[in-house]
């Protein structure tokens, strides 16, 4: 069960760090007060009652102001987690060398067979309890 809430903490973690670092525009188009189209990836598309382009002959039209508006809603991106490598100091790359070079050089050289009490004999015993007593460890 541990395993698993762990999972499913660092995939949802993973999730919100991408939302927040994503950036994306979203075109509104509206007719009246209600939404007629709403786009992501381009240009909404339009009601079609927009205002009408006057006419070239000579006769003059009376046109309204139209009832569609536009409106455009643009989420930036948290530059916040972008690191740039190259505003590190020298006192900060001279730490991180230090580190790497202790940390890797920190494991070297040990035998997995190590025996240190090779020389030690152990303790004699006067009697055995566990058998006076008839005292098992299962």
């Amino acid at each position: 069960m541990k395993k698993i809430f762990h999972k499913v903490l660092a995939v949802s973690m993973a999730f919100v760090v991408m939302i927040t670092t994503m950036s994306f525009t979203m075109d509104m188009h509206f007719c009246g007060t209600s939404l007629v189209d709403l786009s992501f990836n381009g240009i909404a598309d339009s009601c079609g009652m927009e205002k009408e382009k006057p006419t070239q002959d000579c006769e003059t039209e009376i046109t309204s102001k139209s009832c569609c508006t536009e409106h455009q809603l643009v989420k930036q991106a948290n530059q916040d987690l972008k690191i740039s490598f190259d505003k590190i100091t020298f006192e900060q790359q001279i730490f991180v060398a230090a580190f790497l070079y202790s940390y890797v050089n920190l494991y070297e050289g040990f035998n997995e067979n190590i025996k240190h009490f090779i020389d030690y004999s152990p303790p004699f015993l006067k009697r055995d309890v566990q058998t006076l007593y008839e005292v098992y460890l299962i």
